[in-house]
């Protein structure tokens, strides 16, 4: 064998071999599963089976504020090593249309995408002390009564604002947007009758509904949800423009060597084929993805567009 296409063959060997012998050996210490805005209880259910799987402790680490921008800068900024990995959500998708360079990052150039989780469908809710019981009759109130209604949210730039928003605009009615810190505290106003609107992703309201803390009235999806199978669509409701939808997701830092990313992805969705963890995702009304990191990358792309779409149809400004 000539010498030079036998080095060839070596570093190719060696270009290939390293790298799946480092996904193999992966993960040897502690992994952070850094966690902003959305509710903890799907990435500590991951990240304990992960911890199973791996034999080293997926530590989730709640960084909230700014609507998940806090936790995504810590991400953008580790090491490329997938020791560092993200819950990602639509709300990133979401700012980075709202916003696009005024982000200290950028989504899609800055973190790896590793796999879509899961959808999450809205939940529009009111305190129970509200007198409309249905969608219909909110809407005639708050257009007999402008002003007199307001809708809680996690803050601008959070799908929990858009929900208001749409809702506003194309409800036709005239209702106060009033901001929480997080959507923890924006659910915990309607709650307490503080607030009287919220559209809060199925993950974070169910449990206040089943409870009869807050009263569902519309849902947002293709179809009812099979945890609200009485509780009827948006689009039944004749306001498909209010259709939105939220979703979580692993991301990484950009530049992660693949065969990592493959092997985060690859038990990832070893932990959703398991019964018990596809169990405790139906009673949370959660359907697990777990897709290909570029299926996902490209569900990343399609969304920003599709929120850019729905910021203009609202006439909210996207940030040059």
């Amino acid at each position: 064998m000539d010498i030079r296409l036998g080095a060839a063959v070596w570093l190719l060997f060696w270009a290939t071999a390293v790298p799946h012998a480092q996904a193999q050996s992966f993960p040897t210490k502690p992994i952070r599963f850094i966690v902003g805005a959305s509710p903890d209880l799907l990435p500590r259910l991951v990240g304990q089976k992960l911890s199973a799987q791996f034999g080293q402790q997926v530590v989730v680490d709640q960084r909230p504020g700014a609507g998940g921008i806090i936790a995504a800068e810590i991400v953008s900024k580790a090491a490329p090593d997938g020791y560092t990995i993200l819950l990602s959500s639509g709300a990133y998708s979401l700012q980075q249309a709202m916003h696009g360079a005024k982000l200290s990052y950028n989504l899609e150039r800055d973190l790896a995408p590793v796999t879509l989780l899961t959808v999450l469908p809205v939940i529009l809710v009111v305190n129970p002390s509200v007198p409309p019981k249905t969608l219909d009759e909110l809407i005639r109130l708050a257009k007999m009564r402008p002003g007199q209604f307001n809708c809680a949210h996690a803050g601008p730039s959070t799908s929990s604002f858009f929900g208001c928003e749409l809702l506003r605009v194309h409800g036709g009615i005239d209702i106060v947007s009033v901001p929480y810190k997080s959507s923890a505290a924006a659910l915990l106003s309607v709650v307490a009758g503080e607030s009287h609107i919220e559209l809060i992703v199925m993950q974070g309201g169910l449990s206040y509904v089943r409870a009869e803390k807050l009263r569902p009235l519309a849902v947002t999806g293709e179809k009812r949800s099979s945890q609200l199978p009485d509780i009827p669509t948006v689009a039944e409701l004749g306001l498909p423009g209010l259709d939105y939808f939220s979703w979580n997701g692993v991301h990484v830092t950009a530049g992660t060597p693949k065969a990592i990313i493959g092997r985060l992805q690859s038990e990832i969705a070893r932990t959703f084929a398991d019964p018990d963890m596809q169990e405790r995702m139906r009673s949370l009304s959660l359907d697990p993805s777990a897709n290909l990191p570029e299926e996902f990358g490209s569900f990343v792309k399609s969304d920003i567009a599709r929120w850019a779409r729905m910021i203009k149809e609202i006439g909210l400004r996207v940030a040059p």
